[in-house]
């Protein structure tokens, strides 16, 4: 059985679920682990019989590799990637791309025409009840669409500083930005606002609403808040002719509205692991067993460019409108 020889940089919280999905893995081989943190690398390296290092670009210099995941803070992506395509090596991004639309756009560019497989961790496009939601859409399409991400601050130091996470809005809320154009298609134009932090050492704003507009004609609103004690609701709600779906993680509420016919709401559960499942897609299309991946760079590249362009709206105060098909569906 042919094996692949694959590397994460990052051994954080995410990087784990994909190291644990891939170690899973009989037709996968974990050679290295790098992460900033050289004793943390070393013990998540120890668990995988992998070589650690102490820093992604000499792992992807010293290491022979059949692909690479890139699992890092949004302020580490660019060189990390543009190695990558150096080497030709196929790669799994986490999202967001990067901090803003410049790099990512470099990234892309770099991409097109190298020929390389690469895949974005937006995984919610891999349950099973998203799917189901995208069939119900295509017979009656969104007509309005409601999206959160009401949580609390994540507790990692570089996470409240704009300038190392990218907020809340391209660090976390883009799952569902990616989701509203996934279900309801391309967006032409966003208007944001922001609540800011109290003057201190965060700078990230403590809550955030946009205001979307399809090029169905459908509208949106989508918000973010982080200032709860836990996650209270991390969710996107459809509005279709008839028909109102609720998307989350954990399942597909359907509450079909038929004038005349009441109320016949249908709850599906999702029991699925999305992380695995978009690690194993990625290994398919690598071994030639899958056509090819559900989010590459290019596509992902249009919902990061609709997260910043709602990070741009709401700091500029100004609306922002997509255009070249940036965040095209």
């Amino acid at each position: 059985m042919t094996r692949l020889r694959v590397a994460c940089v990052g051994s954080g919280f995410i990087a784990g679920r994909h190291l644990q999905a891939l170690a899973g893995m009989a037709d996968v081989q974990v050679v290295a682990v790098a992460d900033t943190q050289p004793e943390r690398a070393a013990q998540v390296a120890a668990r995988y019989g992998a070589r650690p290092y102490g820093d992604g670009l000499h792992l992807l210099e010293a290491e022979e590799l059949d692909a690479v995941w890139l699992c890092v803070p949004p302020f580490a992506h660019g060189p990390l990637e543009a190695a990558a395509i150096a080497r030709g090596l196929p790669f799994f991004v986490e999202k967001p791309l990067a901090l803003d639309l410049s790099t990512a756009q470099e990234i892309a560019d770099r991409l097109a025409g190298a020929g390389l497989t690469t895949a974005v961790g937006y995984h919610w496009r891999h349950l099973d009840v998203v799917e189901r939601a995208a069939q119900l859409l295509a017979e009656t399409p969104a007509q309005l669409v409601t999206g959160y991400w009401w949580d609390r601050t994540p507790r990692v130091p570089w996470w409240p500083q704009r300038a190392y996470s990218g907020g809340q809005v391209i660090e976390q809320t883009t799952h569902i930005f990616d989701l509203a154009r996934h279900l309801a298609g391309a967006v032409e134009s966003v208007t944001a606002a922001e609540r800011a932090a109290p003057e201190g050492v965060e700078d990230v704003p403590t809550a955030a609403s946009s205001l979307l507009r399809f090029a169905s004609g459908a509208v949106g609103s989508i918000s973010s808040a982080r200032v709860l004690g836990g996650r209270h609701r991390v969710a996107l709600h459809v509005v279709a002719e008839g028909r109102v779906l609720e998307v989350s993680e954990r399942g597909l509420t359907d509450h079909e509205l038929l004038v005349g016919t009441g109320d016949g709401t249908e709850v599906l559960r999702s029991e699925q692991d999305p992380i695995a499942a978009e690690d194993r897609e990625f290994v398919d299309v690598l071994l030639g067993r899958a056509p090819r991946t559900r989010v590459p760079y290019s596509e992902a590249l249009r919902s990061h460019a609709l997260a910043c362009a709602a990070d741009r709206s709401a700091r500029e105060g100004t609306p922002v409108r997509l255009t070249g098909g940036s965040a095209g569906g």
